[in-house]
């Protein structure tokens, strides 16, 4: 068995936010880094056999905003990511961890199942990836979609909840391992 370590060094982590509510059009949506995050990746025989990711939720920034009236300034910036420490209890929760229980083939997709937990809650999660071979490296990407209420998160609001975040987040991961492990 085969593991690769993947962190921001080789990749990147993010949260894509949507706006929800009558005045949805005032809000930002948002991109989320993530700054500390581990994955380890397990291959036997050149298949994909389980993941562990852990993301460190004091370690987000924001990288832009799309949409809303003006644009996203850096005051408010810092103001999202207060808002996330106080929603994601980050205190008491100070990490997301994701333990794949399957890995199946979907085509040129592979869909990795297993439970996340998520500020005191553990639920079921699916991640679609891609795995492209380019050359000495392999290219992966995936993709999640993780709701705010299966885990316990009350969604930001404003104006009275006329506008706020949506239930429903994507989150993306793209990375770049060298297939050599020598």
């Amino acid at each position: 068995m085969t593991e690769w370590i993947v962190g921001p060094d080789s990749g990147e982590l993010l949260i894509h936010t949507g706006v929800t509510g009558r005045a949805a059009r005032m809000g930002h949506r948002l991109t989320i880094a993530m700054g500390r995050w581990q994955a380890v990746l397990r291959d036997e025989d050149g298949h994909l056999r389980g993941v562990e990711l852990t993301v460190d939720l004091d370690s987000l920034s924001v990288l832009r905003g799309e949409g809303g009236v003006t644009p996203l300034s850096g005051p408010e910036k810092v103001l999202v990511v207060a808002n996330a420490m106080k929603l994601f209890r980050v205190q008491r929760f100070p990490q997301a961890r994701f333990a794949s229980t399957d890995v199946e083939s979907a085509g040129e997709t592979l869909r990795v199942s297993g439970t996340l937990d998520l500020n005191g809650h553990t639920g079921a999660q699916t991640v679609d990836v891609r795995v492209e071979d380019a050359g000495e490296f392999w290219r992966l990407s995936g993709r999640a979609r993780v709701r705010h209420s299966e885990f316990g998160i009350k969604q930001y609001s404003m104006l009275m909840g006329a506008m706020k975040v949506a239930d429903e987040v994507d989150v993306t991961l793209t990375a770049t391992v060298a297939k050599d492990r020598t």
